[in-house]
């Protein structure tokens, strides 16, 4: 299931929330990889058996230890939670937020630092935090950015 195993790369979605569930699995067929979409609850189920779903306790976490516990370096995430990209990166996964937007050493530093400033003008008054709409523009951002890495996972698994 993972580049460590010595088999092709697999796909972790952090499904709770995640508006491109339906982009991970067209990208995913094209390139014969197994899904799991890691979630909470209210997950559907598929007859698919190149997709899996877990269903992780309530605790705070529980889906993103799930994840970093279970994803290998050369696999793939997709997830809009900084902190879970961060631990992700560090070992070697591929990690892509829902509008394309690719997590790497070399740019988390700067998306974490970036989180914690607007939590803190949040906290303090200063933004009221809203987040810009998910558009037509972001799903086709993040179809591309998906084939990329699902082409460069599979020619160095």
């Amino acid at each position: 299931m993972t580049a460590n195993a010595g088999s092709r790369p697999a796909i972790f979605v952090d499904a709770d929330a995640c508006p491109v569930k339906d982009e991970v699995v067209r990208v995913a067929e094209r390139h014969g990889l197994v899904v799991t979409f890691v979630s909470n609850g209210g997950l559907r189920p598929s007859r698919d058996p190149m997709i899996r779903n877990v269903v992780v306790s309530k605790g705070a976490d529980a889906a993103d230890n799930w994840i970093v516990e279970t994803a290998c370096s050369g696999d793939i995430a997709v997830t809009a939670d900084i902190p879970l990209a961060a631990r992700l990166v560090a070992k070697g996964v591929r990690v892509l937020g829902p509008t394309g937007r690719p997590f790497t050493p070399e740019t988390i530093g700067m998306a974490l630092a970036m989180r914690d400033l607007k939590q803190h003008l949040r906290e303090t008054g200063e933004s009221k935090g809203y987040n810009a709409s998910f558009s037509p523009r972001d799903r086709s951002a993040f179809l591309a950015a998906l084939d990329q890495a699902a082409r460069r996972a599979l020619r160095t698994a």
